[in-house]
């Protein structure tokens, strides 16, 4: 049987949809709910669910950022989005991130038996495509050119947003898993993302971020070296002087000087 899940703050369509939804018309079981997208996403990865059925204008959640982290995660995990956000460019998205079906609240019950529908012949043409999935790598379950469209999509929509924290964080004391939670994935699922798409691993990453900044601040004669260091996040000055020479082959000090001449 199909598991589903079903992730809303509104109780009475939770328990509306758990009480009058056919389930095992489509061969489903309902194996889990909750009300905020948080505890939905621990559940999720708890559960392992082939179907979400989930409202994605929650308090304390990207919409977004959740679609895209589960189909990166779960590339074969069916969504059907029930919400009453009516943005069509947000619709649009989402749909491009990998959901099956984007329905909008009040929905009609043929609606979501429809949705359902769907999801569940999606869900049977993948075993049929891989009946041994459990045994395949996660390169070889997304052979499917429609599926490795939307799992690479996801993927790339998260390393776009991982590196904009990074940017905009950069002088903070970041470390990977802080990133992971911004874009709802786990550290190690994040690690392998960023190298994959960028070459670089998240330290490299930090580093560069802050070397950038150190940059701009070294234009200002009146900072200290030392104070750039700290500003850009360095906890020490011998630290921050080997990654910039190492980025830049110069030194800080080299830097400055050869900008001041132009």
């Amino acid at each position: 049987m199909y598991k589903v899940a079903i992730i809303d703050d509104e109780p009475l369509i939770v328990e509306g949809l758990c009480r009058t939804m056919p389930w095992e018309k489509w061969d489903c079981q309902l194996t889990g709910f909750a009300y905020n997208g948080k505890e939905g996403l621990e559940m999720i990865r708890k559960e392992r669910p082939d179907i979400i059925i989930s409202d994605i204008n929650m308090p304390e959640l990207d919409g977004l950022k959740m679609i895209a982290a589960l189909k990166s995660e779960f590339p074969d995990m069916q969504l059907i989005i029930l919400t009453g956000y009516r943005e069509f460019e947000y619709a649009r998205e989402a749909i491009s991130l990998g959901v099956a079906r984007f329905l909008l609240k009040p929905s009609k019950m043929n609606e979501l038996e429809e949705a359902m529908e769907e999801v569940t012949r999606r869900l049977m043409q993948s075993e049929e495509h891989f009946p041994t999935a459990s045994l395949l790598t996660e390169e070889d379950t997304t052979e499917n050119a429609e599926d490795v469209s939307y799992h690479n999509e996801a993927n790339s929509f998260i390393v776009k947003n991982a590196l904009e924290y990074i940017r905009d964080n950069s002088q903070e004391k970041l470390r990977l898993v802080d990133v992971a939670d911004q874009v709802y994935v786990s550290q190690w699922h994040l690690s392998k993302l960023l190298n994959k798409h960028t070459g670089k691993t998240f330290s490299d990453i930090l580093n560069s971020a802050r070397i950038d900044k150190a940059k701009e601040l070294l234009n200002d004669p009146s900072l200290r070296i030392c104070d750039v260091a700290e500003m850009v996040g360095f906890q020490d000055l011998a630290h921050f002087s080997r990654v910039f020479k190492k980025i830049e082959n110069m030194s800080a000090n080299e830097y400055r000087n050869t900008k001041s001449k132009l």
